[in-house]
């Protein structure tokens, strides 16, 4: 039997992309390179993103169609090469490459400030005219969105280097995505580890990010697959965990450090933040009250020879700040104002101390 191209074709013509209805020949999926060597017959698929979900199905569907309709003697098992219009995601380690730190922020349990921390650190480095990105990790429980006064923001995307990517939102100089912008807000996210990670993973890869001096990750609080997702596609500059000095909260930041000081992990602690370290009313501002314990936060960073980054006190206008959309760091003439920019000040010493006396982090391998 002698094979010429338009055998070939016309069997393609069977198979229909669910996409779109048509069959690969009419949608333009077959590339013109059909190869023939006697019985031996390869050539390429075309799809738009290399995250195609009909990818393998389509494939497999293309070499029956010419086992079926050409001969079962042709030789085209494993001879479909794939090509794609758009680039495929950036490896592990490279997701962000105009990014030059990374830091994680981190908890060991919820309800100790974190988010708010990470927040107003953002918004602090970009004060000093840091170009600063925030990705809000907490999947299962967003609160970027609130925290910044965006919750009507639907970010979208637009087609950079042949990637359809996502331009995160803008807000007080600063670069900002989280997964609360894509589902209900009234609806609790119930998803299995797996789609967890391949959303956060969507919201480092494939949004335009940028040139940035510091990308921050306000993680999920405690240990789970989300932080696990992190180390394995982000070389992390270094991560800070925040506390409050309540002996409860310091027994879980303490794991929280252990987690990212093991040898598999290897990430560097920049330092510990105190938060809630004293109550302090508006009207009486010399006055302190340590309503959860006094410098449980500093003594820990002592006993594990890490830095105390800062201690951030308790006023009422966090609080009011965080629900109404604007962090106290916008105004350095409050406490709690300067208290984030001398964390943020801190933060930058730390990075630097850190860049210039350790290597590089590594990603995390996980063997299967």
């Amino acid at each position: 039997m002698t094979l010429y191209p338009k055998l070939i074709l016309d069997a393609l013509a069977t198979v229909r992309y669910p996409g779109t209805g048509k069959n690969i020949v009419e949608a333009g999926m077959v590339e013109d390179n059909i190869r023939i060597d006697g019985m031996k017959v390869s050539f390429s698929l075309i799809f738009e993103k290399p995250t195609d979900p009909f990818m393998k199905s389509i494939i497999k569907a293309a070499e029956t169609a010419i086992l079926t309709y050409v001969s079962k003697e042709v030789d085209i098992v494993g001879n479909i090469s794939v090509k794609t219009i758009q680039q495929a995601r950036p490896e592990p380690g490279c997701m962000l490459p105009g990014v030059k730190n990374i830091i994680a922020v981190s908890s060991g349990k919820g309800g100790v400030g974190k988010s708010t921390v990470a927040a107003n650190l953002a918004v602090a480095l970009a004060k000093m005219g840091y170009k600063v990105g925030l990705l809000d990790a907490d999947i299962f429980g967003p609160s970027m969105p609130k925290m910044f006064q965006v919750e009507d923001a639907r970010p979208y995307a637009e087609t950079i280097d042949g990637r359809d990517l996502i331009i995160p939102v803008e807000k007080y100089g600063l670069k900002l995505l989280s997964i609360g912008f894509f589902v209900d807000p009234d609806q609790a996210t119930l998803w299995r580890g797996g789609m967890a990670s391949n959303a956060l993973k969507q919201l480092i890869a494939d949004a335009n990010w940028g040139e940035l001096d510091y990308f921050l990750i306000d993680l999920p609080p405690g240990t789970s697959d989300i932080h696990l997702t992190i180390v394995q596609n982000l070389a992390l500059t270094g991560a800070v965990v925040v506390s409050t000095p309540q002996q409860v909260a310091l027994a879980d930041a303490r794991k929280g450090i252990n987690m990212f000081t093991l040898d598999k992990v290897n990430v560097p602690i920049l330092g510990l933040v105190e938060n809630m370290a004293w109550f302090t009313p508006a009207e009486l501002p010399e006055n302190k009250y340590y309503l959860f314990g006094r410098e449980g936060a500093k003594r820990l960073a002592e006993e594990m020879n890490v830095p105390l980054l800062g201690q951030i006190p308790i006023v009422q206008s966090i609080c009011e700040g965080g629900d109404n959309g604007l962090p106290v760091a916008l105004d350095e003439n409050t406490i709690t104002g300067r208290a984030f920019i001398q964390l943020a000040a801190n933060v930058v010493e730390q990075t630097n101390l850190r860049n210039a006396n350790q290597a590089p982090t590594k990603i995390v391998e996980i063997s299967k």
